[in-house]
């Protein structure tokens, strides 16, 4: 018998990642990649690798994560994301799907990755944003904050902004980066086209030093220019964090429309 024709899918996947590892696979810990990998063993009978986005960290969570992977199956879309629900636990959540070209891929095909960093801003805590906000007890300086901002977007050496460790091409290119306040809770929207390890909480982490009066915008600035790694801490709490959406070009999603689950 004739084994059904190989195809691409890229799936947008919605979690929340208290419970795992993060998304990349590690042995012998609970990630995303792991539950979904384990997903579709169960819908194909076959050990399928899919390739993320964004290889989100311990506890950050996800509203549009895309996966890509080749998939056997010659069920429809809507068949393979129903199943995979199905199978997946119910912190993790097949949003949408599409067929693409053989040829993408969920991480190299990216254009910019969109984050938001939530910050509860409240004298007293609250139950249900525990897991999803960051709790700062004292009143933020939001026109601070979005002072230091500006001297984010554009392309810079972010190497203050990642691990004491470092890595070896700390150069990346930030489209995005802007404070919002809605009553008690405070945004930190960012966009690049991809991020450093644990940039986004160390962003965060030092614009609420700023909004603390703590930090002047200058000295900010000074951390950015001083391409230490490192001096950005301390980081922000990783439950704050979210991968909202990642873009990518409009030709590379163009052979099918997607899929919602709805």
């Amino acid at each position: 018998m004739d084994s059904p024709p190989t195809r691409k899918l890229a799936l947008i996947v919605e979690y929340d990642g208290t419970g795992y590892h993060g998304f990349q696979m590690q042995a012998g810990e609970p990630t995303i990649q792991g539950e979904i990998e384990r997903a579709l063993k169960k819908l194909t009978g076959e050990r399928i690798r899919i390739v993320g986005a964004g290889r989100t960290d311990a506890g950050v969570h996800a509203r549009g994560q895309m996966v890509s992977f080749s998939c056997p199956s010659k069920l429809s879309l809507e068949t393979v994301i129903r199943a995979l629900n199905f199978h997946l636990p119910s912190d993790i959540a097949v949003k949408a799907g599409s067929e693409v070209d053989k040829s993408f891929s969920a991480r190299r095909d990216a254009l910019s990755r969109e984050y938001r960093y939530t910050i509860l801003n409240s004298a007293t805590p609250s139950p249900l944003q525990r897991k999803y906000a960051y709790h700062v007890t004292l009143p933020l300086d939001i026109d601070a904050m979005n002072e230091a901002c500006r001297f984010l977007p554009g392309t810079w050496d972010f190497a203050s902004f990642t691990g004491p460790m470092g890595e070896k091409r700390t150069v990346r290119r930030v489209s995005k980066a802007e404070v919002l306040r809605e009553r008690e809770m405070v945004f930190l929207d960012m966009v690049a086209d991809s991020f450093l390890y644990k940039q986004v909480r160390s962003t965060a982490g030092c614009l609420v030093r700023v909004g603390l009066g703590k930090l002047t915008t200058e000295e900010f600035k000074g951390i950015l220019e001083a391409k230490k790694p490192g001096l950005a801490a301390p980081v922000a709490p990783a439950q704050g964090l979210c991968l909202m959406k990642v873009n990518y070009p409009e030709h590379k999603l163009s052979k099918g429309q997607f899929y919602e689950n709805s």
